[in-house]
C-alpha cells in the first residue's frame, strides 16, 4: 500500500477522512499514477488536499508476501479469488489506514475489480461500517453484457477447460516479469509502437477510444501491466458472467463448502453506505446495462452518473488525459460531501 499524505499543490488543510483507491484486475496501485501528475486520479486527489492511499490485493506485484507461503514455490498461495480479497484483504487495509491516521472512517474509490471486492467485503464482513461513501468507477460486478469478443471467448473457453484441470485454483497467471509483460514493456518503449500497436492492443479488451490516452501513459501502462493474478480469479470471472456469486467448486464440494449444491450469491443489499456509480457509454467491460442493473440491487444509491464523453471506455478511467476534466469533478463532489477537515 502506498500513501500520498499531501499533494504538492495542496495549499490548505488536509481533509481528515482518508481516501482509499483500489485498482482493477491484473493491475496494481501503479495504475493510479501512470497517467502522470496532471491526470492521474491519485495525484489529483492529493493535490486537492485528500490523504490519499493506493491499495493492492494479494497476487499482484505488491501483494506477494505471506507469513508462511512462498508464491514462487507454494501453489497453495494461489488458492484465492476476489472472495478472499474482499473478505480479508480490504478489511485489513481499512483497519491499517484507520489505525495509522486515527480516523474513524475512510472514503473508498474502487475501479472495476476494486469496486467488486468492496461489495464482497460488505456481504461477508462488518468492515463497510467504516466506509463513509463508496465511489464505483466502472464496477466489475456482473458482466452479462461484456462486449469484448476476444475476452468473452477466452473466458468461455476457460470455463469449459476448468473441469479438465486437476486443481484449477493453484497457479499464477499474467505475472509482472513474465513473458507477456516483459515483451510488452520492451516493445512499447518505442514511441512509434506505443502510439500504434500497443495502443491498438488495448482495444482488444475494450472499445475503440481515439486520442484519449497519451503515448507516454501507454508506455507506463505496459511497464506495469499485467501485474499478476491467480487462475482462480479468472475462473470466478468466467463463472460469474451472468451472476455475482461465490466460487463454484461443483455440486459435491459446494455442498461441503457452502451447505448447498449451488454457490450462494453475494448480498448486495448489505452495501448500505451512500454509493455512487460512474460509467462510460463506450465501456465494453463494465457495460452500462450491467452498471444500471447493479444500481437497482443497492439500497442507497446516491447517483448513477455517465461520464460526459460518448467514447469514454473502461481503460480511460485510470489512463485518460481527460480524467481531470471528466472524472475528477464528480469524484471530488462526493468526497467533499463526506470528508471533514483537519489542520496540518
Amino acid at each position: 500500500m502506498f500513501r500520498i499524505p499531501k499533494g504538492k499543490r495542496c495549499s490548505g488543510p488536509v481533509r481528515q477522512t482518508p481516501v482509499l483507491l483500489m485498482p482493477g484486475f491484473i493491475v496494481d496501485s501503479d495504475s493510479w499514477l501512470d497517467a502522470g501528475p496532471s491526470s492521474s486520479l491519485a495525484f489529483l486527489l492529493a493535490d486537492a488536499c485528500y490523504d490519499t492511499w493506493a491499495g493492492n490485493v494479494r497476487g499482484t506485484e505488491y501483494g506477494r508476501r505471506h507469513v508462511r507461503l512462498n508464491p514462487d514455490t507454494d501453489s497453495q498461495f494461489w488458492d484465492f479469488s476476489t472472495h478472499e480479497m474482499g473478505k480479508f484483504d480490504v478489511p485489513a487495509i481499512i483497519e491499517y489506514i484507520l489505525n495509522k491516521t486515527r480516523s474513524n472512517a475512510v472514503n473508498y474509490i474502487g475501479y472495476s475489480q476494486g469496486a467488486r471486492i468492496l461489495y464482497i467485503t460488505c456481504s461477508e464482513t462488518n468492515a463497510c461500517d467504516r466506509v463513509k461513501v463508496f465511489i464505483n468507477i466502472a464496477p466489475g460486478v456482473r458482466l452479462k453484457y461484456y462486449r469484448s469478443l476476444p475476452l468473452r471467448l477466452f473466458l468461455k473457453f476457460y470455463a469449459l477447460t476448468l473441469p479438465l484441470l486437476k486443481r484449477p485454483e493453484d497457479f499464477e497467471v499474467f505475472p509482472r516479469g513474465g513473458v507477456l509483460q516483459t515483451l510488452g514493456s520492451i516493445i512499447c518503449k518505442d514511441n512509434i509502437f506505443a502510439a500504434t500497436i500497443c495502443k491498438a492492443a488495448l482495444f482488444l479488451i475494450d472499445s475503440f477510444e481515439p486520442g484519449s490516452i497519451l503515448t507516454e501513459t501507454v508506455k507506463a501502462l505496459y511497464e506495469h501491466t499485467p501485474a499478476g493474478a491467480s487462475a482462480k480469479t479468472i475462473a470466478l470471472y468466467a463463472q460469474n458472467m451472468d451472476s455475482f456469486s461465490k466460487y463454484d467448486y461443483g455440486p459435491e464440494k459446494n455442498l461441503e463448502v457452502y451447505g448447498s449444491r449451488v454457490p450462494p450469491e453475494y448480498m448486495l443489499n448489505r452495501t448500505r453506505m451512500p454509493t455512487v456509480l460512474i460509467y462510460g457509454r463506450n465501456d465494453f467491460v463494465a457495460d452500462p446495462r450491467d452498471v444500471k442493473w447493479l444500481s437497482l440491487q443497492l439500497p442507497n444509491v446516491a447517483e448513477l452518473y455517465e461520464v460526459n464523453r460518448p467514447t469514454w471506455n473502461h481503460v480511460d478511467n485510470t489512463y485518460s488525459q481527460f480524467i481531470k476534466q471528466l472524472l475528477f469533478p464528480k469524484v471530488n463532489e462526493y468526497l467533499l460531501k463526506y470528508s471533514s477537515l483537519r489542520n496540518n
